[in-house]
């Protein structure tokens, strides 16, 4: 008995439609977007109206009834030509809206997640802080009650979508208190953009991704109702440990898409460009090149399929996200290497979607947990730890 890894009729027709979208309205913009440093609003207020912010989420909070196979795979097919326009994406449903959906009260969905499912407004998810990157627990900002607020004081950074026009909240992860051994006990609570005290900085200068939104949030007195606790209080560290490992799957379905458009990209140069002669897509080294990249690709899209479908299913996941995280994120970064490599002195030029690729890959081997912690979790999963 084989296993048949076809799509459904359903989860096809998405495709073919996030892929025409990608093509015939991302492709011809992105590259200005992306030269310019400037946020999307266009494309990204277009995907909202196509239900793409909505679909892991049920009808009844204003999502598309879907799940995160439905997801991962739009994210592949924008990632294939754009990733600043799918993190946008992936940023905004896993780590936006995905935390209110997940452990909102029943009030709190109602209120959030409409406008997030549409695309009207993002959501972005404030972790990460100066001195606390893959040590999570090292969170130094704090959220102190005071009568029926919180009082949030601290700073995160790298935070991506918490400071463009339509950013409407940011979820903060903060310590509210200590255990009696004196490890911090952390909450997630979240805060409307413009409270007074919340300062969002300016745009950082990246490598790539430079078409998307990232930033340094600082809170100083940063008063919001007690209502703002999202899910248990001292649970947050349990909370967004679960929201890293499903991200983690669209993390590789993006690092896939990015994978596949550079081979995308290549096969199409390798046709056209000539030297000696004849293109060389007819010489060996070429399409030794292609025919591993490929594979890489293939191997990537199915790791993260499996991962999704575990979740989907309600099977345990961690070790399958976290392998398809650190697979994809490496291969990502192999293709982009050897598509540059393919594109010869084009391949540096920034007219070349490759080059875009390339500076867009790195980050996917960092970026909500880098290769180092996958390993790690990888390890810990096999009983090693």
């Amino acid at each position: 008995m084989s296993l048949d890894h076809r799509l459904p009729d359903e989860l096809e027709e998405l495709r073919r439609t996030v892929e025409a979208f990608a093509h015939d309205v991302v492709a011809p913009k992105i590259g200005e977007y992306y030269e310019q440093h400037a946020f999307p609003y266009e494309i990204v207020q277009e995907m909202g109206r196509m239900g793409l912010f909505g679909l892991p989420f049920p009808e009844e909070y204003g999502g598309m009834g879907g799940d995160y196979l439905a997801l991962g795979i739009a994210l592949e097919e924008l990632a294939r030509v754009d990733s600043s326009v799918a993190i946008t994406l992936e940023a905004g449903v896993s780590l936006g809206a995905m935390p209110v959906y997940r452990f909102g009260t029943e009030e709190q969905k109602r209120e959030w997640l409409p406008k997030l499912c549409s695309g009207e407004m993002l959501g972005a998810f404030g972790l990460t802080e100066p001195d606390g990157g893959s040590d999570a627990g090292a969170t130094r900002t704090t959220a102190v009650r005071d009568g029926q607020d919180w009082v949030i004081n601290g700073s995160k950074c790298f935070i991506t979508n918490s400071g463009t026009d339509i950013t409407g909240v940011v979820t903060v992860t903060a310590v509210t208190g200590r255990k009696d051994d004196g490890s911090p006990l952390i909450s997630s609570i979240m805060v409307p953009s413009g409270t007074p005290g919340f300062t969002v900085g300016a745009p950082y200068s990246k490598v790539g991704w430079s078409a998307s939104d990232t930033r340094e949030l600082s809170f100083s007195d940063v008063r919001v109702p007690a209502g703002n606790l999202l899910g248990e209080e001292a649970r947050g560290y349990a909370q967004f440990l679960r929201i890293l490992d499903e991200g983690r799957i669209a993390i590789a379905a993006l690092a896939t898409g990015l994978a596949q458009g550079c081979v995308d990209e290549s096969v199409a140069y390798a046709k056209e460009r000539r030297a000696f002669g004849r293109p060389i897509g007819a010489n060996q080294a070429i399409q030794f090149k292609l025919a591993d990249m490929e594979m890489r690709a293939h191997t990537s899209r199915l790791a993260w399929r499996d991962a999704a479908s575990r979740l989907v299913h309600g099977e345990p996941f961690k070790k399958e996200a976290a392998l398809a995280k650190l697979y994809s994120s490496e291969i990502a970064v192999d293709n982009a290497r050897e598509a540059t490599q393919i594109h010869g002195g084009y391949g540096f030029m920034n007219e070349y979607p490759v080059a875009r690729m390339w500076r867009d890959a790195k980050i996917l081997e960092i970026g909500e947990g880098t290769s180092e912690v996958q390993r790690m979790l990888i390890a810990r999963e096999l009983g090693l730890t």
